[in-house]
């Protein structure tokens, strides 16, 4: 769907845009990839990958900045949203500039879509979005309603939005396993708490995701990938075998386990062989077959998490994964 076509990333130059330029250029063969965000050397740093590759561009900009979109969507086809502020206690301790990036920011690329003809946008958004108990959380809560609301707020213009939900990213950067790789010489791993569990997904399924996003939606699913679950400390463990693990706390806003669809959002999901899907409450849009497809409705107090999850990586998965991505652990 994206063969000769013009894709805009935001926050382009993060884990997902540096995993999803080159496999969409291998894959569909757009037209061009426009990597639009406000980190000049990060922008510098990506573009000697792709030197000589008229399909890739870059475009300085934030998304707070409502003039700068529009002038970055001219003849944009398709944008995937990945700008956001989105380290936990980064959030937290600074509050106002996490509203303005993640909500201010989504409605400023809503309007500008809108009103430059996109045809189809998909957010990003992640686990904490789901019975939020941080400020991230809750501001991706909010960026979610408004881009389920933009397909109602478009009116007679064309554009559609949905979004796509994952958990934790391996091997992105600032996440755990590189942070473990790093300290696993000193000999111990702090652990926040031995319950705690994480939902584990690589760069290369999120993209997948998104495709499938594009190439399914209506308007206004939240797309949730079916992914294995791992304890923190069984991570730690296959990371640094030799390394004692101490237990050091929560950290402010952390959650003990990942959550991605919740006993409320549960009336409106159904399921598919690799992913589930919520259906925006909107309009009626929950009950549309077109919407629903061959989905199967999910049981009422259906809960998504890490802790309660029917598939689990071992050991020997997550150490044959290291092994194949261990160059690129951390660096993207």
């Amino acid at each position: 769907m994206f063969t000769d076509k013009t894709i805009l990333v935001t926050g382009g130059t993060g884990s997902f845009g540096n995993t999803f330029v080159p496999m969409t250029l291998a894959k569909y063969n757009p037209k061009k990839i426009i990597v639009f965000s406000r980190d000049e050397m990060k922008q510098w740093d990506m573009a000697k990958k792709f030197e000589g590759d008229k399909r890739v561009r870059f475009f300085i900009g934030d998304v707070r900045d409502k003039e700068r979109l529009y002038r970055a969507l001219d003849g944009v086809d398709y944008v995937v949203h990945a700008a956001a502020t989105k380290i936990v206690p980064t959030a937290e301790y600074n509050p106002f500039e996490c509203v303005k990036t993640n909500i201010n920011g989504a409605m400023n690329l809503i309007d500008a879509c809108i009103d430059k003809g996109v045809k189809g946008v998909v957010a990003l958004s992640t686990d904490k979005a789901s019975s939020p108990i941080n400020l991230y959380g809750a501001t991706k809560l909010a960026s979610d309603k408004l881009f389920v609301a933009g397909n109602s707020y478009s009116g007679a213009h064309e554009t559609r939005f949905s979004v796509v939900r994952y958990g934790n990213v391996m091997g992105s950067r600032g996440s755990v396993i590189p942070f473990f790789l790093s300290i696993r010489d000193k000999g111990v791993l702090p652990i926040t708490d031995e319950r705690m569990t994480r939902f584990m997904i690589s760069l290369e399924e999120g993209v997948e995701l998104v495709w499938h996003a594009f190439e399914d939606m209506i308007g206004g699913e939240i797309y949730v990938k079916k992914i294995p679950s791992m304890k923190v400390t069984d991570l730690a463990r296959v990371v640094a075998p030799e390394a004692r693990q101490e237990v050091v706390g929560i950290r402010p806003g952390e959650k003990l386990h990942e959550q991605m669809i919740s006993a409320e959002d549960a009336y409106y999901t159904y399921e598919y062989p690799d992913h589930f899907k919520i259906l925006p409450t909107i309009n009626g849009w929950a009950t549309c077959e077109k919407r629903i497809k061959d989905g199967q409705k999910v049981p009422e107090g259906f809960v998504y998490s890490s802790d309660n999850n029917s598939e689990w990586m071992s050991d020997d998965e997550l150490s044959a994964w290291i092994d194949r991505n261990h160059g690129k652990i951390g660096s993207i």
